[in-house]
């Protein structure tokens, strides 16, 4: 048997990234895949159909993450489309680096809002799914820099940080109904974000990680599922490094 067979799972932000490498490993773990995104692109057509021939049920919804209305509109459709939600991955998230001396209030209230502010909106709109059905698992995507700072990117550590403790606080608040919620704190991971750094910054990167490379998105999602799965079943209110000892 699979190690999601059967289940469904909603993920953020899954036409590409991490979001995408979870969502196609879990769907190869028998899992359904309700995922969203901003747009509906070709991007988000294409996951789709990479999901579905993995021979597993999946339908993207174009939603805003950070829009509490919306959030709770695109829920409660995925329940109707799916009958229950046992999984829920709150990855969605942006960057707008800067110093701190020049950040803009755009630039902070952006990054919190779709960052921090998602994960509120779709923890609060999946509780109720979860409670009726007395389980489910929760899973944050937050990051070493909201473990341990970093400069120039004081917004998305802040936000990255807020993650971890609601994280904390929603397990403790629905373990009482058998739902769990964890996070993980990826570091430098290999996506379409840092295809674009110049080569030399990512041989720094590299060589600043003990392992001596980057994480590849798949390693994230292997993670991911095991938290989703009855494997972690006594696993909650945890915070999982994927870095390669680069945080430790």
């Amino acid at each position: 048997m699979k190690l999601l067979e059967g289940k469904t799972a909603i993920i953020t932000g899954a036409s590409r990234g991490i979001g995408k490498a979870i969502a196609l490993f879990f769907a190869g773990e028998g899992c359904n895949i309700a995922f969203t995104d901003l747009f509906d692109d070709e991007n988000m057509k294409k996951t789709v159909s990479e999901i579905e021939s993995l021979g597993v049920k999946a339908k993207a919804y174009a939603s805003d993450a950070s829009n509490y209305e919306d959030t709770n509109n695109v829920v409660k459709q995925i329940a109707d489309d799916f009958g229950r939600v046992d999984v829920l991955v709150n990855n969605a998230g942006i960057t707008k680096d800067g110093a701190l001396k020049r950040m803009t209030e755009e630039q902070w209230d952006a990054v919190i809002r779709i960052n921090l502010k998602s994960v509120f909106n779709f923890t609060k709109a999946v509780q109720p799914v979860m409670w009726k059905q007395g389980e489910g698992s929760i899973i944050n995507m937050s990051s070493v820099v909201g473990v341990s700072g970093n400069k120039n990117q004081a917004n998305y550590s802040a936000s990255k940080a807020g993650i971890i403790g609601l994280t904390k606080s929603v397990a403790k608040e629905l373990g009482v109904r058998n739902i769990r919620c964890n996070a993980i704190a990826p570091g430098f991971i290999l996506t379409e974000m840092t295809d674009v750094l110049p080569e030399e910054i990512k041989k720094q990167w590299a060589e600043a990680i003990p392992l001596r490379r980057g994480g590849q998105p798949e390693e994230v999602a292997k993670v991911t599922a095991f938290l989703a799965s009855d494997l972690a079943s006594y696993v909650s209110g945890q915070v999982i490094n994927v870095c390669g000892a680069m945080n430790t």
